[in-house]
């Protein structure tokens, strides 16, 4: 099922949430990127101190290496230096939660809260649903007849995704009002209330009918699809055959056979024409589905 992005939020961001479920999930959690921690890590006082402190270490490494204690000398060199290395190295590491691109992906989910939808937020029924609707406009989508434009896929490409997004926040907000409802009923009700329970789930039920009829009509719609690319196929296969009869008719005709292939090139150029028709009429089916999703 993965991310649901409202269609307004600009395609780069909207790609970047969609490529990020998990970490986007960890952000409603309530995970933060320590930035500012890590900021301060990477200037800790340490760092001041050491380099502070380098100019009397090698003031000191001098006397004692011009003196009897030069192996003392040595000694203290070689501390200061694998220290120097360790820090080094330490300040070089970029921590877990300083990476950026984390960071970026904390910022855009923070910005655009509320235009986007996780797995989580739909429940098993909900999920299914939407899935249902996500294969019929992928479906839509993806097919040559829609590359092709014999459908308006300009119109196709605004309004699906439009869509989807409807159904998905529909059913986000229905499966947030059933899982409140099974909390309200798990802890027992007085008779009294009854009636009011009963009426609270109708509109659970109508609300979630009302959405699963958007779903069906684009199931419809893609079924229209699916019919006119798959005469939209089989016309091509037709016209490339027919772009190949010459070759055939000439060898029939050389062979002395050339009355035998008659009637099936009748036939053949009357399965174009068929062709042609279906493909026609189903596309005319696709657009009149289309209006109907329209409203």
């Amino acid at each position: 099922m993965g991310v649901v992005v409202d269609p307004g939020v600009p395609p780069e961001i909207a790609g970047l949430l969609r490529a990020n479920g998990p970490l986007l999930s960890r952000v409603r959690a309530g995970w933060v990127p320590s930035a500012a921690a890590a900021h301060q890590r990477r200037r800790s006082p340490s760092s001041a101190l050491l380099l502070a402190g380098t100019p009397v270490v090698i003031a000191l490494m001098a006397v004692l290496l011009a003196s009897p204690a030069a192996p003392a000398g040595f000694v203290l060199l070689g501390t200061y230096v694998f220290i120097v290395l360790v820090k080094i190295a330490s300040m070089s590491e970029v921590p877990e939660d300083d990476r950026p691109h984390e960071r970026h992906v904390y910022e855009q989910a923070r910005w655009f809260d509320g235009r986007y939808l996780l797995a989580e937020d739909f429940d098993k029924e909900a999920g299914l649903v939407l899935s249902r609707a996500q294969r019929a406009i992928g479906s839509v989508l993806r097919s040559h007849v829609n590359a092709e434009g014999l459908l308006d896929d300009a119109r196709n490409a605004v309004m699906l995704p439009a869509q989807e997004w409807e159904i998905a926040r529909l059913l986000a907000k229905l499966s947030a009002l059933r899982a409140e409802h099974r909390q309200l009923l798990s802890r027992g009700l007085a008779p009294e209330v009854g009636a009011v329970v009963e009426q609270l789930e109708r509109a659970l039920a109508n609300s979630e009918a009302a959405v699963v009829a958007r779903v069906e009509a684009l199931e419809r719609y893609a079924a229209h699809v699916a019919e006119a690319e798959r005469a939209y196929h089989a016309r091509g296969q037709i016209e490339e055959l027919r772009s190949r009869l010459p070759r055939y008719e000439e060898l029939l005709a050389e062979s002395g056979a050339d009355s035998l292939a008659v009637p099936e090139i009748e036939r053949l150029a009357q399965d174009a024409d068929t062709l042609e028709r279906t493909l026609r009429r189903s596309v005319k089916s696709a657009h009149e589905a289309f209006r109907y999703l329209e409203g």
